[in-house]
């Protein structure tokens, strides 16, 4: 019993409540506003959500020692948590706790304080208290992104590229999928509100959305983050110093979560769902189909987020791969070598460094193999934790990749294929629904909940004699409110084809599954999040049952189907009917119609290029259908076209209209007014949504170049544009040594011996810049000395400074 306990029980009740008055007083007089509840006080919902969720402090508030505030927290909480010592308010909740952002923010900026959130609060509780407290410095600190930087950021379109690097805690995974995230702009805006920042309505609260279980949930943090004695960041950071949207991000989730303890070790599948809300698909790659290749670029070339994970270890390998650990699969390459085409895939290290050694890595001598052309937009020789790799290497050294298909929700409602989608909650309940697996006559099957599920034709396609895909997928739920409390449950489900007439509700008895072999079943039982399956199922009627692979083993779960035409219900008691939503890709038959094309012609030159874009439905039907003319074409198939072979493939072009339909976006976003064009601040705000920052006097010579008479930029120009400064940035990247500039020097003359000498010992000139780097540094500004020059003038932090 501690000194505090002691005390509070050696008085009486009503002087207990006399010493809570005077301690109130002080907190006052000290600028502090703490909520102290007694127990027989019974406040409106108002007072009691701002005072629980809202500690209101003075910006110029004192910093404290990890030790000090969890000291300090203890001694602000209620009273009646005072008879019992220490005691950690997220655990006295099994749910995650409800905050008003708006209301909160409104209550700091109108009293002049900075937000403190007691529900995940500055504490070693929000720490955790396992293996995490080993690895932490000592003097931990927290302090607020304003303490660290003079200028602080939440979010810069400016730095596109994955710029976050993994902290102390074992959440690879995590770091991983949220680096596939930033890949999708518009993905990345639904999770992090980019609004939000340390300026305009700054009072030190921020909110996140995370998809949780079948609905889109937001998290609200206060931006107290742990710092060493240094002052700097112990989890995520980000290589641009004064970037913090990636540490709140991960405290947010590390709410969600129970504690930065749990968000130790996972699969970068689990986080996936977490961001989008979408399927997974994991591909074992001892056992990978031998499509991975077209899987892979069908995926890179739509809107998916990829993963991918090494064998089990704890060790960095000699070949710079780490074993047990998670990376982000960012793109895949067809190139064409001297002795013919080979197959790259990009990954990048949630480190931020460390980086694969072996072929085609950035220091092998692989890359002499490719044209200048191709060398210089693919290779960058800088260890920031991105490198390619065959894909033949890939599937020796990687055991598991995750694919995550996105989910309606995040799909435009433009034109394209109809789907139908459709999510059931259930539950293992034990003793009457926890039947566990199929095994024999004798066991308890037939218990487990049974969804009855009816596969129809759409009307468009009544006359196709192909079977019906539909995808699966079977979510289970936390059974407690910390991730790694409780082991997960190893679940899967079976599917069973049954009587096309069958429209009882009942459950089907035990007899049914001793008389019927399943037509789907788990291979094996998983203890992940998720488990799914892409099935091919012919019109009719089916039953799917989700188990879980022990019985009497309780637990909650989502089932999510999604097909072209179905109807699913439960049977039993908990019998409902559920309407579908239903869902559009803008892509399914755009795909189609790219594979039929490319079938016939395996590579397109600019006449039919041109054929191609002027003939494609546009997704937006508000906008004039684009018109692409010959000389445009062929400026787009130099940029694109790296092996000079003066035509593109269709990994290439599926590539191309990925971006065309971001520009398109853009563009008409911009364009509010409908002329079809942008003017120069148009344009400025275009191309800075793009990642792309230009000054005002580089726009305006933009719009010299690029722009009509009128001086107004229209889609198809902006198209040529974008794609140019794009391959530029890559260019700069690749080439720069210091991130500043490109320079171009002439080698020293030397004496007529000392050219003999260098002769006779096979010592020849080296240039920091080489015959061919030169080419292709010039095919890429192509000698606009104009652009060169506002380039470096006007492009921002990360423009090239050409000299």
């Amino acid at each position: 019993m501690d000194l505090w306990t002691k005390k509070v029980e050696s008085f009486g009740f009503d002087s207990v409540i006399g010493i809570l008055g005077f301690l109130i007083k002080m907190m006052k007089d000290m600028h502090t506003v703490t909520a102290i509840q007694s127990t027989t006080e019974k406040s409106s919902h108002f007072v009691a959500q701002s005072y629980r969720d809202c500690r209101c402090v003075p910006p110029s508030q004192a910093k404290r020692t990890v030790e000090q505030e969890d000291e300090y927290s203890w001694q602000q909480q209620p009273a009646a948590l005072w008879r019992l010592g220490r005691k950690d308010p997220m655990r006295a909740s099994s749910q995650l706790p409800h905050q008003d952002y708006e209301a909160l923010l409104d209550r700091c900026l109108r009293d002049r304080c900075l937000f403190e959130d007691s529900t995940f609060p500055a504490t070693w509780s929000s720490l955790g208290s396992g293996a995490l407290l080993r690895k932490l410095p000592p003097g931990l600190q927290w302090r607020r992104p304003p303490e660290l930087h003079s200028n602080p950021q939440f979010y810069s379109a400016e730095t596109k590229r994955m710029d976050l690097c993994q902290g102390v805690v074992g959440d690879c995974w995590f770091l991983a999928a949220l680096q596939a995230l930033t890949l999708h702009q518009d993905i990345l805006s639904r999770v992090i509100p980019l609004d939000q920042s340390f300026t305009k309505k700054y009072a030190g609260i921020f909110q996140f959305w995370f998809w949780h279980f079948g609905k889109w949930v937001p998290v609200v943090i206060d931006d107290r983050l742990p710092v060493n004695e240094t002052g700097q960041l112990v989890f995520v950071s980000s290589t641009h110093k004064n970037l913090f949207w990636g540490a709140l991000l991960e405290k947010a989730y590390a709410k969600l979560s129970g504690s930065y303890e749990d968000l130790q070790f996972g699969q970068v599948s689990e986080a996936l769902v977490d961001f989008t809300g979408g399927v997974t698909m994991t591909i074992n790659l001892a056992e990978a189909p031998g499509n991975l290749w077209d899987i892979l670029v069908q995926a890179t070339n739509s809107r998916t987020l990829i993963g991918c994970q090494t064998h089990l270890g704890e060790r960095v390998l000699e070949n710079g791969l780490v074993d047990g650990h998670a990376y982000t699969l960012t793109g895949v390459r067809k190139v064409t070598c001297k002795y013919g085409p080979e197959y790259l895939v990009k990954l990048r290290n949630p480190w931020g460094k460390v980086e694969w050694r072996g072929d085609w890595s950035d220091s092998s001598s692989t890359w002499e193999l490719l044209s200048p052309k191709e060398k210089i937009l693919l290779l960058r020789k800088d260890n920031d934790g991105e490198f390619w790799m065959t894909l033949r290497d890939f599937k020796t050294h990687f055991v598991l990749l995750f694919i995550c298909k996105l989910t309606p929700g995040l799909l435009s409602v433009e034109g394209g294929r109809k789907w139908t989608y459709t999510l059931r909650e259930g539950s293992w309940e034990k003793g009457s629904m926890a039947g566990g697996p199929m095994k024999s006559w004798r066991d308890t099957f037939w218990k487990n909940p049974q969804f009855l599920l009816s596969m129809q034709r759409p009307e468009e396609d009544r006359w196709a004699q192909s079977p019906c895909s539909v995808l699966v997928s079977l979510l289970q739920k936390p059974r407690h409110r910390r991730r790694n409390r409780k082991p997960r449950l190893a679940i899967g489900f079976y599917v069973f084809s049954m009587n096309k007439h069958y429209d009882d509700h009942r459950r089907l008895p035990p007899e049914f599954f001793w008389r019927n072999a399943p037509l789907s079943w788990p291979e094996a039982f998983l203890t992940e999040k998720e488990v799914s399956r892409e099935l091919w199922l012919e019109p009719g009627t089916y039953l799917i049952v989700p188990c879980a692979s022990e019985a009497q083993k309780g637990s909650e779960f989502l089932l999510r189907l999604f097909s072209r035409k179905h109807i699913l219900y439960e049977l039993g008691d908990h019998s409902s009917v559920v309407f579908s939503k239903e869902i559009v890709d803008q892509h399914g038959g755009q795909n189609e119609f790219f594979t039929k094309l490319f079938e016939k012609y395996p590579e397109i030159n600019a006449v039919q290029l041109q054929k191609i874009l002027n003939r494609m439905t546009w997704p937006n039907p508000r906008s004039p259908q684009p018109f692409f003319s010959l000389d445009a074409c062929q400026g787009i198939l130099a940029l694109l076209d790296l092996n000079a072979s003066g035509t593109v493939s269709i990994q290439e072009f599926k590539g191309l209209w990925k971006q065309l339909l971001l520009y398109q976006e853009i563009f008409h976003k911009q364009d509010s007014n409908g002329s079809g064009s942008l003017n120069w601040l148009q344009l400025q705000a275009a191309m800075k949504e793009a990642g792309i920052v230009l000054g005002v006097d580089v726009c305006r010579l933009m719009l010299l170049r690029y722009g009509g008479p009128g001086l107004g930029i229209d889609f198809v120009s902006f198209v040529q544009l974008m794609l140019r400064a794009e391959n530029m940035e890559d260019v700069f990247q690749n080439l720069t040594q210091d991130g500043k500039g490109i320079y171009f020097r002439k080698p020293e003359a030397r004496g007529e011996e000392e050219e003999v000498n260098a002769e006779r010992n096979g010592v020849r000139d080296e240039e920091p810049l080489t015959l061919w780097k030169k080419q292709a540094a010039s095919w890429a500004i192509q000698n606009e000395k104009q652009q060169h020059k506002a380039l470096s003038n006007g492009l921002g932090a990360a423009a090239p400074a050409w000299s």
